[in-house]
């Protein structure tokens, strides 16, 4: 078979990258996909059993700080492409191991864009660096309006601190040495695979077992909703139609305060379990609310619409329901994430070969 392209994606074993390489691995089959993960608890393996085998799918075990490593991939596969979806991304984690997020998020794009200039210094045609970024670098919003490509960055917190400088960096890379470059800025996702630390899959374990779901202060925060096989589509039409030098917003268009998704999400569990109505209300706990905790996030998505035509396809009833059935029938791969045996899967398939 011959190769049409060679494409990194960092962090392909997480949530949302996982749903990335297996979208080009079975859409292009022309196309190698070098999934670069480091595998820390968010990466699982266990996420890409459908497509390991693949002809076209390659998996390295790396970490995107360690720049020695970061060159020998170069080198080894001859990249004309570039996915960089790896992150530390989680805001608690960040305001307890703010320096986690700095080295990883900073340090390893960093390696990334150097790694990716020495590669194409003679040849920058046909090449593309393509940078994954939050919507949270632009702050908070008020109750009215969305966040464009335009908006002033305002970062309230270490993890979206850290994603505004490696934009920085990445616009710095265009500009300065003329890597092609661009970024997307996306809304939250939700969807299959996605660690239990964030609220979705949280709240659907906690319903399930009985234990209290937490909401911070009144869950009067407000975000924009995106199934994560969206999200994969829209950075598959920037990354094969985007301009480098371009910055695209992804939303879906679909803002919901955090109280009435734990409620809606509680009506569903309670027909999907078969309890009486309203029992898994009873489990919504209010906490105390998290420090610098942005009020309300929305996406104006209406560049990336007009440039490729990409909007979301799934509605969000739609999006939970297939979410909730998911998690629901993959009862292994959550209790493998919960108790860390997932961490196995890759001893098992790729240790001592």
């Amino acid at each position: 078979m011959k190769i049409k392209r060679s494409i990194l994606i960092t962090g392909g074993a997480g949530f949302i990258g996982s749903h990335v390489v297996r979208r080009f691995v079975t859409r292009y089959p022309d196309y190698r996909i070098v999934n670069a993960d480091k595998l820390t608890y968010a990466g699982n393996l266990e996420n890409l059993t459908d497509v390991e085998k693949k002809d076209n799918y390659f998996f390295e075990k790396i970490d995107i700080t360690d720049k020695k490593a970061i060159a020998g991939l170069f080198a080894k596969y001859g990249f004309d492409g570039i996915i960089h979806l790896a992150a530390e991304s989680h805001v608690d984690r960040s305001i307890t191991s703010p320096d986690e997020f700095v080295h990883t998020n900073i340090v390893g794009t960093v390696n990334l864009l150097n790694a990716a200039l020495s590669s194409w210094q003679k040849e920058k045609e046909n090449k593309l660096f393509y940078h994954i970024s939050t919507d949270e670098v632009y702050g908070t919003l008020g109750s009215t309006g969305r966040f464009t490509e335009e908006t002033a960055y305002d970062p309230r917190s270490p993890y979206s601190a850290s994603k505004a400088s490696s934009d920085h960096l990445v616009r710095a890379y265009y500009h300065t040495y003329g890597l092609p470059a661009l970024i997307s800025n996306c809304s939250n996702n939700y969807g299959p695979n996605q660690f239990p630390e964030k609220l979705i899959p949280l709240a659907i374990n906690n319903i399930k077992t009985n234990r209290p779901v937490p909401v911070y202060g009144e869950g009067a925060n407000i975000r924009d909703w995106l199934y994560v096989e969206d999200h994969a589509a829209a950075i598959d039409q920037i990354f094969h139609n985007g301009k480098p030098g371009q910055t695209y917003n992804i939303g879906g268009n679909n803002e919901w305060r955090n109280i009435d998704l734990i409620r809606l999400l509680c009506r569903i569990m309670d027909r999907k379990l078969k309890r009486p109505e309203g029992e898994s209300e009873k489990l919504i706990t209010f906490v105390k609310d998290r420090p610098g905790h942005d009020l309300r996030y929305a996406i104006d998505s209406s560049k990336l619409k007009n440039e490729t035509g990409w909007e979301p396809m799934t509605s969000f009833e739609e999006g939970l329901e297939k979410t909730v059935d998911w998690y629901l029938t993959n009862t292994g791969w959550m209790n493998n994430v919960i108790s860390g045996e997932y961490e196995k899967y890759y001893d098992s398939m790729y240790t001592g070969r």
